[in-house]
């Protein structure tokens, strides 16, 4: 059974390939320690609109926020919206996929980490800070220790998928990768904690850093377009990573 994109809430044990600590800044605060020792391989990271840009003053009540260790691999998704919006709508549009999620499904918050537009737009989903490896509401068993890239719109098969969003979409993954040292390339493997995914609770799929949706959840999403497009998602990442 094929399902719509339907992001899951459950959680996943992650086998880490690349180590990552914590660093107390002067203000007390924490950021993440990158994996330039361990392997040189980081991305910057790209420009990211806060989520007050499209959430307005309801951004000043931060629902709790959960936390993994670390980033392992990311997930790729689309909205399942129309396309002919005009970027300048985007926040609104957001703000719509938060109520439907938020209000119409009772969960805390939106449930991506990133949402990128048509024209190249990265927009911060889930509260809790960019640069942290905030537990999002994406792929049903793997929430913990991923990213969820949503593209805004639908991208079936034969619907063209703008460069300018795939750039996007693969520069968020090259830096959220790159803190620990990931190639978007490689093989990580993943356990399930949810027997809804495609793996039954505590078995082990082996994935590739950056996935869509569909590869761990029985689902049409990102999209059959998307999908064919993550071939080169991974390499440009990897490029931006400077990786031959």
């Amino acid at each position: 059974m094929v399902l719509a994109c339907v992001p899951g809430l459950a959680a996943v044990a992650v086998l880490v390939l690349c180590a990552v600590g914590v660093d107390r800044t002067p203000g007390g605060g924490e950021r993440p320690v990158s994996g330039r020792a361990a392997g040189g391989y980081e991305a910057p990271k790209p420009a990211i609109v806060p989520r007050e840009r499209w959430l307005g003053d309801a951004a000043s009540t931060q629902p709790p926020t959960r936390y993994a260790d670390r980033v392992s691999a990311v997930f790729v998704h689309h909205t399942d919206s129309p396309n002919g919006y005009d970027c300048a709508d985007a926040p609104r549009i957001i703000q719509s996929l938060y109520t439907g999620q938020a209000g119409g499904r009772h969960w805390d918050d939106i449930g991506y980490n990133f949402v990128v537009d048509r024209c190249g737009t990265v927009y911060e989903g889930r509260a809790g800070g960019t640069d942290r490896a905030v537990v999002g509401a994406h792929t049903q068993g793997f929430n913990v220790g991923t990213t969820g890239v949503a593209a805004l719109g639908t991208f079936t098969a034969g619907v063209p998928v703008p460069k300018v969003m795939t750039d996007a979409i693969a520069a968020v993954a090259a830096w959220k990768l790159g803190l620990t040292g990931i190639d978007p390339r490689a093989p990580v493997r993943l356990v399930s904690t949810n027997s809804l995914s495609r793996y039954r609770a505590g078995t082990r799929g082996t994935f590739t850093a950056v996935s869509g949706h569909a590869d761990g959840y029985w689902t049409a999403c990102p999209g059959a377009a998307l999908m064919a497009g993550l071939p080169e998602i991974r390499q440009h990442a990897a490029r931006l990573q400077g990786r031959r």
